[in-house]
């Protein structure tokens, strides 16, 4: 009997522990980390020859449930793939990940509630795909018998930033095979983690897990009422928007916010719920989540002397270090266990060892409401980019490109003119009630106040300089009449 996994790609998480790299508006799922492609893209992909494995399988294509502001980019970089989802839903804003997936869970009933979800966070990286293939196919058997399957990633060492996976009874014969749960347990001390590691009977914590949408939904109903209401209420209230959906905001935004593991794996664990059972499935793939400079550096490929390098980069005499440049040449000399990371704005400089206090810079940065913890200095747009390459006090000068075909939304602005300067490309710009092309070399005026657009009618991108003057020059400052892509923010 064939079964039909569907992918569930969560992808809501802001990635501060990867800061500069990662921005709260950019984070390090839509970046390259690793390899060429982005870690969202390595997830949506990591499936692919699963149906070479066994032919009893059939692959939907993948639901991606990710934060409203990052919903150009998810689409995009599946585009590039060449891969149409089978849904983009929209969160207002997060809310863990337990409502995420009852979202998910909503959309795949609404079609065949018997169907498998494969939920994935879209941040990790699993280097052996054929080992994954295997543990996603056995999961498949156990999720079919109703049960509540997790992964749980074989330890090798007494690691204390994850939390760990008490294994119970076996539910079939072999060293690797599936078993019940006897607990999940926090993040524990060094001394306890060493003891974890050396009983054998425990597994880390992975984050993915396996189930029916029909099971997941009288999970969460039984365990959550609350929380399985409010989401219901966001899903039924929600509305259809181009390629995603968008769920009521008022209502979401009111839901407990819990992860799957607190909502719902813990206490099916812990206590007997009706007709409701957790399993494990061991896994040793080459998986890490990725949570900081640290993890990344354990996964990534190194030269002879331990160093993990990209970009423009020169070492002599540096040791077990990970050195990312981005705009910058970066000559490290007489180093040893140190993460260095240059972007466009920001330099850090740590500690391998302490790189997961990253997060303590990226706190700061919010409070002080510093741009750096929000975005790169280069912004994107779903219609291009923009770079601000200057600033002073009643000024600003930005390099924006327009993709072909894209158009910026038609709007005016209250505190500032702006000068255009055409680089490549070709212009279509309206001005009040003028529509004209702007060719390269050439440039034009938008006078305070003006209504006006800029669009890319040609077949290559549109590059061009942009010269603010006025007495305020933020984002904000935008008067929106009409938009392309049904934007009310910028």
């Amino acid at each position: 009997m064939t079964k039909t996994i569907q992918p569930v790609i969560l992808s809501g998480g802001s990635g501060s522990r990867l800061w500069p790299m990662s921005r709260a508006q950019f984070p390090k799922q839509l970046l390259p980390v690793v390899t060429e492609q982005t870690l969202l893209q390595d997830t949506v992909t990591r499936l692919q020859g699963l149906q070479d494995l066994d032919t009893a399988v059939t692959l939907a294509d993948p639901i991606v449930v990710c934060n409203e502001a990052h919903r150009f980019f998810v689409a995009e970089q599946l585009l590039e793939l060449g891969i149409q989802p089978a849904d983009i839903i929209l969160e207002p804003e997060g809310r863990n990940t337990a409502p995420a997936l009852t979202l998910a869970a909503l959309s795949v009933a609404e079609q065949d509630p018997s169907t498998i979800m494969l939920v994935m966070p879209a941040d990790h990286v699993i280097t052996d795909r054929d080992t994954f293939h295997q543990a996603v196919i056995t999961a498949a058997s156990l999720a079919e018998q109703q049960r509540l399957v997790t992964f749980g990633i074989t330890p090798d060492r007494a690691e204390t930033g994850y939390g760990y996976i008490k294994m119970g009874a076996p539910l079939a014969e072999g060293g690797n095979a599936p078993a019940g749960i006897d607990a999940f347990v926090e993040k524990p001390d060094p001394a306890t983690a060493a003891h974890y590691l050396q009983s054998g009977e425990y597994l880390w914590n992975s984050g993915m897990f396996m189930m029916t949408a029909a099971t997941w939904l009288d999970a969460i109903r039984q365990l959550q009422p609350e929380m399985a209401a409010c989401v219901q209420q966001a899903w039924e209230e929600g509305e259809r928007d181009r390629d995603f959906f968008r769920v009521a905001e008022s209502v979401f935004c009111r839901c407990p916010a819990d992860s799957i593991d607190f909502a719902v794996m813990e206490n099916v664990a812990s206590r007997p719920v009706a007709d409701l059972e957790a399993a494990v499935v061991p896994l040793n793939a080459g998986w890490s989540d990725v949570g900081a400079w640290s993890s990344l550096w354990e996964v990534a490929e190194k030269d002879e002397a331990g160093n993990v390098t990209r970009g423009d980069v020169f070492v002599h005499d540096v040791a077990d270090c990970l050195i990312y440049s981005d705009k910058r040449h970066i000559a490290g000399i007489g180093l040893k266990d140190l993460v260095v990371v240059e972007t466009a704005d920001a330099v850090l400089v740590a500690d391998k060892n302490q790189s997961q206090e990253v997060k303590q810079a990226v706190t700061w940065l919010k409070h002080q409401s510093r741009e750096e913890y929000l975005n790169h200095r280069k912004v994107y747009r779903p219609w291009g980019s923009y770079e601000c390459i200057d600033i002073g006090e009643r000024y600003q000068v930005k390099r924006i490109t327009v993709k072909p075909g894209a158009a910026l939304s038609l709007q005016m602005h209250h505190h500032r003119a702006e000068h255009w300067i055409v680089v490549k490309g070709t212009a279509r710009v309206t001005r009040d009630d003028e529509v004209f092309l702007v060719a390269e070399n050439e440039s034009t005026y938008i006078p305070l106040g003006s209504k006006h657009r800029l669009e890319n009618s040609g077949t290559i991108p549109l590059e061009m300089i942009e010269v603010q003057s006025g007495s305020y020059l933020g984002e904000d400052d935008i008067v929106r009449f009409e938009d392309h892509y049904g934007r009310h923010e910028n």
